[in-house]
């Protein structure tokens, strides 16, 4: 059996039944990583020795029969802007080459007090701000149905490492659609929950106001067992919200029946790829056959929606980038003669070309010339479009989008340009403005086989919700199914 294929839901039966060890399980994925790794990219640091010290562990638990946890035993990976106590954490940017967190994110610590293992930090564009993986100062992540197209971002390496079985589940952040569009581009399940339904402390975050710890996952009751074991408040988290509902397994259910999902009539446009609006309108029939009611609804200020994400991603992170300035940690500049010179050295060479086309934007956006025309303005377009969707939920009870209008595309596309990265994302970046949650599913493949997303949208706290539309329509289809071309095995 290739160990690695399966989902978190069929090992944990294994497990529970005395059919599998832990190390075994950690072993075959290993030897997958080793396999296909000089191939994807997938990862900046691997976490080997350690896992496997854990699988032993483990093993010797369960022979002593101790109560565990779904997640127990899993073998996952980590966005490595997410903080892990002695594991390296870069961001993907020379400038947090050498850093090595104190502490533990709060979502690592659950995850690891359920005894999950962390296989190691996976590939993204420099501090989240890309949506290919090309801006990464260390590699490319290649998408897995297609080495020369890119698995997207900023969470590709976490699209590609699943996809691929590199990993079982993967935990990443998402600021404009991070974690769904790999997912879409890669074939998998991406989800950002409700802003401040996961903890965002030790995340090292570019754009706070929009960015959410999310998970990716071979499939929706994945999906659902990994939500269900991240989603708590944290007191340590000032954005962290109390919410009662967590149970989401409780939803793995068949059933749309009477469910209205409502289509946007804006998101109709020239610039869909032709596969993408059949496979969209195809997942539209066969919702409306389950038994789904499909309504008209309509999102006056969405096509603001881009423009306004881009202002306020820009000006979050000149904010918050700031910090990097070689005085406390990260890189330092050497050969200065003054504070201001290690400024400016440190901040040139230890950022990329695109985080510092950001943050000159962002300062611009800031500087009093253009606040109130830009900045300002992008703020009060948000609130129209909070007050868009809420009128949307009074029809329906999720809207539907293509996770991306595009296909996966070629490296060095102009779509990899960080200021132009809406392109791709400009239909998961509505979630992120709004604060609502969003789930991208596969739904076809264009006809060069590259998957192709499905996005669909609830109100706040409404993850049972999605995740039951999500759970019938994957019932009902085989897309998450298929997998990727053979890798080829390397010596």
């Amino acid at each position: 059996m290739e160990l690695y294929k399966l989902t978190v839901h069929e090992i944990r039966g294994l497990v529970n039944k005395g059919k599998l060890s832990i190390e075994k399980l950690v072993r075959g994925v290993i030897q997958r990583i080793d396999s296909t790794e000089s191939l994807l990219d997938s990862f900046i640091t691997l976490n080997i020795d350690e896992a496997l010290h854990q699988a032993r562990t483990l093993d010797q638990l369960i022979s002593q029969e101790a109560r565990l946890s779904t997640l127990a035993g899993i073998p996952f990976g980590v966005q490595d802007n997410i903080c892990t106590f002695g594991i390296r954490t870069t961001c993907a940017s020379k400038m947090l080459d050498d850093f090595i967190p104190p502490y533990d994110s709060s979502v690592i610590e659950k995850l690891k007090n359920s005894h999950s293992i962390i296989l190691g930090k996976l590939n993204m564009d420099e501090f989240g701000m890309g949506s290919s993986t090309q801006n990464s100062a260390f590699k490319f992540t290649k998408n897995p149905w297609s080495l020369h197209k890119v698995s997207g971002g900023a969470a590709g390496g976490g699209a590609a490492a699943v996809a691929s079985d590199q990993v079982f589940y993967a935990i990443g952040s998402d600021a404009s659609g991070c974690l769904r569009q790999p997912a879409a581009f890669c074939g998998v399940v991406g989800i950002k929950p409700t802003y401040g339904l996961v903890s965002r402390f030790g995340l090292v975050a570019c754009a706070p106001s929009l960015e959410q710890i999310g998970c990716i996952t071979k499939d929706v009751t994945d999906c659902a067992y990994v939500l269900e074991e991240i989603a708590f408040y944290d007191k340590k988290d000032s954005t962290s919200i109390r919410n009662g509902n967590s149970t989401y397994t409780s939803y793995l259910m068949d059933d749309v029946k009477g469910l209205k999902i409502g289509v946007p009539k804006e998101i109709f446009d020239e610039s869909w790829d032709p596969d993408v609006r059949t496979y969209v309108n195809n997942s539209i029939e066969i919702l409306k056959k389950l038994g789904a009611q499909i309504v008209d609804i309509t999102l006056p200020h969405f096509k603001y929606a881009s423009a306004s994400h881009s202002i306020i991603f820009c000006c979050e992170s000149s904010s918050n980038l700031a910090r990097y300035d070689g005085i406390k940690y990260g890189m330092r500049a050497k050969g200065v003669d003054n504070l201001e010179e290690l400024y400016c050295k440190t901040r040139s060479q230890g950022f990329g070309q695109e985080v510092k086309a950001i943050l000159m934007l962002g300062n611009l956006f800031l500087s009093n010339k253009f606040y109130d025309s830009h900045y300002k303005k992008a703020l009060k377009i948000r609130e129209l479009l909070r007050n868009d969707i809420r009128k949307a939920f009074e029809k329906c009870h999720i809207i539907l989008t293509p996770t991306s209008p595009i296909l996966a595309f070629d490296f060095n596309h102009e779509s990899s340009l960080p200021i132009g990265m809406s392109e791709s994302q400009r239909y998961a970046l509505l979630a992120n403005m709004t604060g609502i949650p969003a789930i991208s599913i596969p739904c076809g493949f264009s006809q060069e086989g590259l998957p192709i997303g499905l996005q669909l949208m609830a109100d706040k706290f409404n993850e049972g919700t999605l995740i039951k539309a999500a759970y019938t329509f994957e019932r009902n289809t085989d897309y998450h199914m298929k997998k990727p071309m053979k890798l080829e095995v390397t010596e």
